[in-house]
Parts: C-alpha cells; sequence; structure tokens
C-alpha cells in the first residue's frame, strides 16, 4: 500500500506554518517523530476521526486520552447544547461546579475539596503552589520521563547524576528556577531515598504520574508508590499526584483506587472535562483552605469552572458510572494488547507492550520499560516505519513513540478489527524494511 497522501491536508499545513509555529498549537501534532505531515481533522464520531481529505480512521489518540466515551457522544452534545444556550461563559459561581466537585469526592476520597481550573498544567502549577505554600519549603522533586505541564519549574531534564538538581529542558527557562526541582527515575525506590536524605527538610512535594504515560505507558512497580507514600511522610512533605491522564481512565477513582495508595493533592484534566478544556486539583480540606480566598496562596482564572465545560464533565462521569464502565474497557485493553503481542511475534518484530487499563504503548524494544532510560532505548526508526504504515491503513496513532494510546468505549467490534489487521500489517511492513535495509551493500 503506498503512503497517505492527502493534499489537502498539506495544503493546510503549509498555510498554518505561515501563521503559527511549526504549523501546530502543539509540538507533538507535526509529526517530527514520525516523518511525514500530520493530518488536519475536520469531523469525528464514535471511535473514527475524518480528515481533511475525507479518510477516516480509528483514532487511538482520543484527544490525547480525555475522550475515554469516543467523540461526540450523544450524552455530552446534549449537556454542552443545553449548557451554552444558557450562556457560555460568567465569571460567577454555579450550581453545577459544586456538583462536579462533590462527583470528584465520591469518586475519590482523598479529594474532598477541589479548585476547578483550565487545565491540566493549570491544576499543577496550583497544587505545587499550595504544596509549597503549607510547607514552607521550595524543592520539588518529579521523575525522569514524566510530563506535567509547561511550567518553567517543571521542564526539566536530570542533572549529571541520580538525585541532582534539574537542568532546563527548554530555552527560555532559568537555571536558577530549574534548579528547585530535583529528577529522580521512575521506579526507583533507591534515587528516591538519596534525594530525601540529602534534601529531606528542603522537599516541599514529590509530583509523579502514578502510571507513566508521557514516555509511553509505565506501570508503577509493586512498592515503587508505597515508597513515595512512606518518604513523604518521614519528611514532611507532601504526595501529589499527577492523575491527568489516569484519573477516571484506569478505575473510578484513578489510579489511587487501583492501587491503593493516596496522595496529599491530586491533580485532574483530560476525563474531567470531557473534551472540553476542565482541570481541577484538591484534597483534604485543611490543606485546600489554604488556597485564596480563604488563605495565602493565590490562584485565580477568568475562565476557571466554566459551564459548558463543566457541563461536558458531569455528563461523562454519569455514563462512566454505569455497572461494568470499567470492565468493558479493561476488555478492549487487553484484548489490543494480546492482538499486538501476536501480530509482531508474526512479524518476528521485538517490541514490548505495556498497558494499564485502557491505556498501552508498544514500545519497539524487547526489554521491559521501568523507566526512561528503558524507553530511550527504542528503535524510534521502526516505530516510525510502524506509525506510517498504520496510518497508510487508516489507523490513527499517537505520533510519537514516547505517548500512550488510548481505548474508549466507542470502539467497538469493527474498529479494534481494524487496528488488529492494520497492526499486524505494519509489523510486516517494518520486517520487510529491515530485511531490506540488511540486503544492501555496506
Amino acid at each position: 500500500m503506498s503512503r497517505v497522501s492527502d493534499p489537502v491536508s498539506r495544503a493546510l499545513f503549509e498555510r498554518a506554518r505561515r501563521v503559527i509555529p511549526g504549523g501546530v498549537n502543539s509540538p507533538v501534532r507535526a509529526f517530527r517523530a514520525v516523518g511525514g505531515e500530520p493530518v488536519f481533522v475536520r469531523s469525528a464520531s464514535g471511535a473514527w476521526i475524518e480528515g481533511a481529505d475525507g479518510r477516516r480512521y480509528v483514532d487511538l489518540v482520543c484527544s490525547w486520552g480525555a475522550l475515554i466515551l469516543g467523540h461526540a457522544h450523544p450524552a455530552v452534545v446534549e449537556a454542552v447544547e443545553r449548557a451554552v444556550r444558557r450562556g457560555s461563559s460568567y465569571g460567577a459561581p454555579t450550581e453545577a461546579e459544586i456538583e462536579l466537585a462533590e462527583r470528584i469526592g465520591w469518586r475519590m476520597p482523598s479529594v474532598p475539596m477541589s479548585r476547578l481550573v483550565s487545565s491540566g498544567t493549570e491544576a499543577v502549577m496550583g497544587a505545587l503552589r499550595l504544596a509549597r505554600g503549607a510547607t514552607s519549603r521550595d524543592l520539588v522533586v518529579k521523575t525522569e520521563g514524566c510530563y506535567h505541564g509547561g511550567a518553567d519549574y517543571l521542564l526539566v531534564r536530570s542533572g549529571s547524576g541520580l538525585a541532582t538538581a534539574g537542568q532546563p529542558d527548554s530555552a527560555g527557562v532559568p537555571a536558577a528556577i530549574a534548579g528547585t526541582t530535583l529528577v529522580v527515575p521512575y521506579n526507583d525506590v533507591e534515587a528516591v531515598a538519596s534525594v530525601f536524605e540529602r534534601h529531606g527538610e528542603r522537599i516541599a512535594a514529590v509530583i509523579v504520574e502514578p502510571v507513566a504515560g508521557n514516555m509511553g505507558v509505565v506501570p508503577p512497580e509493586p512498592g515503587w508508590l508505597e515508597a513515595l507514600r512512606a518518604q513523604c511522610d518521614r519528611h514532611g512533605a507532601l504526595l501529589v499526584f499527577d492523575e491527568v491522564i489516569t484519573g477516571f481512565r484506569i478505575a473510578p477513582g484513578g489510579a489511587q483506587q487501583r492501587f491503593g495508595v493516596r496522595a496529599d493533592l491530586t491533580t485532574l484534566g483530560k476525563i474531567l472535562g470531557g473534551g472540553f478544556p476542565l482541570g481541577a486539583y484538591g484534597g483534604a480540606q485543611q490543606l485546600m483552605e489554604r488556597v485564596a480566598p480563604v488563605g495565602p496562596v493565590y490562584q485565580a482564572g477568568t475562565l476557571s469552572g466554566n459551564p459548558v465545560a463543566v457541563a461536558a464533565g458531569l455528563a461523562t462521569l454519569e455514563v462512566l458510572g454505569a455497572p461494568g464502565t470499567y470492565e468493558e474497557l479493561e476488555r478492549k485493553g487487553a484484548r489490543l494488547e494480546q492482538s499486538l503481542r501476536e501480530g509482531a511475534a508474526r512479524a518476528g518484530v521485538e517490541v514490548c507492550v505495556q498497558r494499564v487499563g485502557s491505556m498501552l504503548t508498544v514500545f519497539f524494544t524487547p526489554d521491559p520499560v521501568r523507566r526512561w532510560s528503558d524507553a530511550d532505548r527504542s528503535d524510534r526508526a521502526a516505530f516510525a516505519r510502524w506509525h506510517r504504515a498504520l496510518l497508510e491503513r487508516e489507523v490513527y496513532w499517537p505520533p510519537s513513540q514516547f505517548e500512550a494510546a488510548f481505548v474508549s468505549l466507542a470502539h467497538d467490534e469493527t474498529a479494534l478489527s481494524r487496528v488488529e489487521q492494520a497492526a499486524c500489517e505494519a509489523f510486516a511492513a517494518v520486517a520487510e524494511s529491515r530485511a531490506s535495509s540488511d540486503s544492501r551493500p555496506a
């Protein structure tokens, strides 16, 4: 099958690059990690998106995990239509905000009080400011490979050794700000113990994705989250779970329910807004009442608790509350995981498929991925070839080796079968490409 040729998207991309940096409003959308031009989307429904040229793709991106019900779910569309007819924004409190905060608390007992914001990034910024304000400490510990939004002090990479001060990972981030963040490897209990031994009295918080989703899906090893909880308790720091991806996805109560470890502060987004810009951070009342206007930790937002986004979030959580929902997501995720493993094996392509619930990643490496250094050994060229082959077969997979793919409730037998067949053929294309490369004269 020939490579996808979408002259409409290509023309739009050229037009976009004249007025938008790189032609996109978020870097991974530019397809630079996989080559070619991005597909411009003109509509979507259920498990499918339609490109600018009219081709239909099974969507495994799902707005980067936000659309757990699929695109344009009728309950969400109806709720949004009702809400927007009453007004798109008030800049004033509404009853629906209370209901959403109550539902968060019902599902997540560690979050009886929360503050709504407009994005996951904003939620993380608010939570860490609160952690610093509550502890009167400056340092934050994060894990290498986990992404927590665009705040300066979180755009850091690890230093020259384990448990060292972070170094800027983006131009424009002052070294002094990056230096307030300490970076340790994911799933490394000893590194966390070391950083607390050296800096424990200055550490305000540890922030972690309880299931890593931004270096690909990396599950927490037994004892990892428990070790973070224990170190924070021992040294008076706060444990912050970034559940922007995992919240309401891998269990009704997120990762905290699935793994049985409670956080002091939790950040939410994506599914919470049902596809609209919405986030939240929350925790115990005594912590959250340090936030203005009750306490001295300032945070505000013009569109916080936007009524349309709140309506979409409430409708999404209502659908997710139906019996058997998470069992269905688990079955679909497990089916796709198994078929990907089998397809790669038949083609003789060594991969590591890692999954938690309805989120998964195909790493082009034969070894298990426990942390960023493992993920970094993946064969990026092979992934890019696989991704292009999927796109040719009208399957839209995240355009990066280091992003999670997502299954939604809308992925029915037709959609899953399409993905399975396309993936099998794409693995064969990778094997053929490698054989062709090996047969060329040196």
